[in-house]
C-alpha cells in the first residue's frame, strides 16, 4: 500500500515536472522571404537576430527554453498560411516573426487570430495590420506605411515636390503606401498627377519609367521595396528621370538597398526610417556583432526582429507560460519595451509599437568614411507622433478610445 502511495506521489511529481517544463518552453517561427527580392533586407539576417535576441535575454538561465524555426514563405499567401498552419498544429510553434510582404503578414495574421497563437511583424508595412484589419493576436513592430508617407512625403513635399506620380508594387504593402503618402501630399497642398501599378519583382520598369516621365510631375514615389527599389532607381538613372528635373522619392528604402545602388547612383535620396546602424553605441554594438555573423550591416527589419523576440519572452517570463498567447500580449502591452535599438517603446492597445522615427538623406561618396557608411541624420520624430494616432486608424479593438 506504501509502495503504492509513493509510486502514485512519484507519478505526480514527474508529472507536474514535466508539465512546467512544457509551460517554459518557447518555439518561435521566423517566416519570410530567403529566395527573392526582400532575402537581403531580411531574410536568414532575421533568424540571426532572433537567435541573438535569445541569447541577450538569457533565456535558459530564466527557465526558458527557446527555440528557433526558420522558413521561406516565397511571397505567396498561401504557401505561408500553409506553413503557419503547420507549424502551429503539428509542430508546437507558439509565435511567428517576421514575415515581410504585406499580403502574406495580413494572411498570417488571420491564421494566428484563429489558431490564437502570436503575430510580431516586423518587415511588412501596411497600416492596416493595426488599422481596420488589426488583430488581439498582432503586434506591429517596426514601421508601416503611414509612417513612412508622413515622414519622406511630408519632407518632400515641403521641399517643393508639389507634384506626384507613383510607382506602385501591385499588392497591399503598395497601394497602402500609394493611399497613405497621397493623403499626405493632398494635406500639404500637392497633387497627384497619377500613377501604375507594377507587379512584383519587375526586372523591366522601362514602359513605367516612361509613363512617370511623360506626367511631368515633379516627384516619381517609388511605393516599391527590396529588389523592386534597386531596379527601379538603377533604371531611372538609365532614363535620366533625376538628370531630366523630377525628384525620386524612395518611399521605403532599405540599406541593403543603398548598398546594392552605391552612393554615386543613390546620393541624395531622402528616406524616413526608425533604425540605424550608427545611432548610439547600442546600434552600434549589435551592429558589430551582426556583421561578425553576417559580413553585412543589419536592417530595420532585423532589428525588429530582434527588439520583438527579446520583449516577447519578457511577456512570456512575465505571464508564466508562452501558451497563453492573449496573456503573453497582455504583459507585453503593460510593459514598456526598452532596447538598444529602438530606445524607449510601448505596445500600443492597437498592436502598433511607438517608438521614435527618423529621416536621413543618403550621403555623397565624399561624404562616406567607410563601407556601409550610408546615412546623415535631417531629423527625429518622436515616439507620440511618428505613427498613426490610434483614434484614426480604425481598429475594432480600440473603437471609441
Amino acid at each position: 500500500m506504501r509502495i503504492g502511495t509513493l509510486f502514485v506521489a512519484a507519478a505526480a511529481l514527474l508529472a507536474s515536472l514535466t508539465a512546467s517544463q512544457a509551460e517554459t518552453a518557447v518555439k518561435i517561427g521566423v517566416l519570410n522571404d530567403q529566395s527573392s527580392l526582400y532575402k537581403d533586407l531580411s531574410g536568414e539576417g532575421a533568424v540571426i537576430a532572433a537567435k541573438m535576441a535569445i541569447e541577450d535575454f538569457n533565456a535558459a538561465a530564466k527557465g526558458i527554453k527557446a527555440e528557433v524555426v526558420s522558413a521561406d514563405h516565397q511571397n505567396k499567401p498561401d504557401i505561408a498560411v500553409n506553413k503557419a498552419r503547420e507549424w502551429y498544429d503539428q509542430d508546437g510553434v507558439d509565435a511567428i516573426f517576421d514575415v515581410p510582404n504585406s499580403g502574406v503578414a495580413l494572411a498570417i495574421s488571420a491564421i494566428t487570430r484563429e489558431k490564437n497563437k502570436v503575430f510580431i511583424d516586423s518587415g511588412a508595412a501596411t497600416s492596416d495590420l493595426t488599422g481596420a484589419k488589426c488583430s488581439p493576436n498582432t503586434i506591429h513592430w517596426t514601421y508601416d506605411t503611414w509612417e513612412l508617407a508622413h515622414g519622406t512625403g511630408s519632407a518632400t513635399v515641403r521641399a517643393g515636390g508639389t507634384t506626384w506620380f507613383f510607382l506602385t508594387a501591385d499588392y497591399a504593402f503598395g497601394q497602402a503606401l500609394e493611399r497613405d503618402t497621397s493623403a499626405v501630399v493632398v494635406a500639404e497642398g500637392g497633387k497627384v498627377l497619377g500613377g501604375v501599378r507594377v507587379p512584383l519583382n519587375t526586372q523591366d520598369f522601362s514602359s513605367y519609367l516612361l509613363q512617370a516621365q511623360s506626367s511631368g510631375a515633379k516627384v516619381v514615389g517609388l511605393a516599391n521595396a527590396g529588389g523592386d527599389t534597386i531596379n527601379s532607381i538603377k533604371q531611372a538613372s538609365e532614363f535620366g528621370i533625376v538628370a531630366g528635373g523630377q525628384k525620386l522619392a524612395g518611399l521605403l528604402v532599405f540599406l541593403t538597398d543603398v548598398h546594392s545602388l552605391g552612393l554615386k547612383t543613390a546620393q541624395g535620396l531622402v528616406l524616413t526610417a526608425p533604425f540605424y546602424w550608427d545611432l548610439n553605441d547600442g546600434t552600434r554594438a549589435f551592429a558589430a556583432r551582426f556583421m561578425k555573423a553576417t559580413g553585412r550591416m543589419p536592417t530595420m527589419v532585423v532589428a525588429g526582429v530582434y527588439s520583438g523576440v527579446l520583449h516577447y519572452l519578457k511577456g512570456v517570463q512575465a505571464a508564466g507560460s508562452a501558451k497563453d498567447a492573449l496573456a503573453v500580449i497582455a504583459k507585453m502591452k503593460e510593459m514598456p519595451a526598452e532596447d538598444p535599438l529602438f530606445g524607449k517603446s510601448t505596445v500600443r492597445a492597437d498592436g502598433r509599437v511607438i517608438h521614435d522615427s527618423y529621416l536621413f538623406e543618403v550621403k555623397k561618396p565624399e561624404e562616406s568614411k567607410g563601407p556601409w557608411d550610408y546615412y546623415k541624420l535631417i531629423s527625429t520624430t518622436p515616439a507620440d507622433k511618428a505613427f498613426r494616432p490610434m483614434s484614426e486608424g480604425g481598429c475594432p479593438l480600440v473603437a471609441g478610445k
